[in-house]
């Protein structure tokens, strides 16, 4: 066999695995392109979604300020959501004190005029909240808005 020979086959087997890759990368581009049409089609989901752009997170660290203050110095939006995420350790009392903890930052929420979202998980101290606009919402608002020959803005 020849160098030509074989130069000549694997030129046509890496023409081909080109060809096989540009393909697929189209039809996975049109798929994804018609799930996200989909998702913009669909009613707004009543539950936040979990996973959230975070606008403000607070450390309930000692001698910090009182859930209920941070909250009444934060720009007030009905779309944000609350997480309150308490952790606990592993010795048998921490749980019953994460969720003692995780109840009055929910009722320090609630004096502020917002409704929390708690979640006590094992891990390391302090306990957190997090103000967001949850997935969905967050991603309307970094769209890219279309200007009409009026300018007035589309989304």
């Amino acid at each position: 066999m020849s160098a030509r020979t074989a130069a000549s086959w694997q030129t046509s087997l890496a023409d081909l695995s080109l060809i096989l890759f540009m393909i697929a990368a189209a039809a996975i581009s049109r798929q994804q392109g018609h799930l996200r049409q989909e998702q913009m089609t669909q009613a707004p989901q009543r539950l936040p979604s979990p996973e959230a752009a975070p606008l403000a997170i607070y450390l309930a660290a000692p001698g910090g300020p009182p859930l209920s203050r941070w909250l009444a110095g934060q720009a007030a939006d009905p779309r944000q959501h609350l997480t309150v995420t308490v952790p606990y350790g592993p010795a048998p009392g921490d749980l019953s004190s994460a969720l003692l903890q995780a109840g009055h930052l929910a009722d320090e929420a609630a004096r502020a005029g917002y409704r929390a979202r708690i979640v006590v998980e094992p891990g390391p101290p302090p306990a957190r909240a997090v103000l967001a606009f949850d997935d969905v919402v967050a991603r309307s608002l970094l769209a890219p808005r279309r200007r009409t020959a009026e300018g007035t803005s589309l989304r």
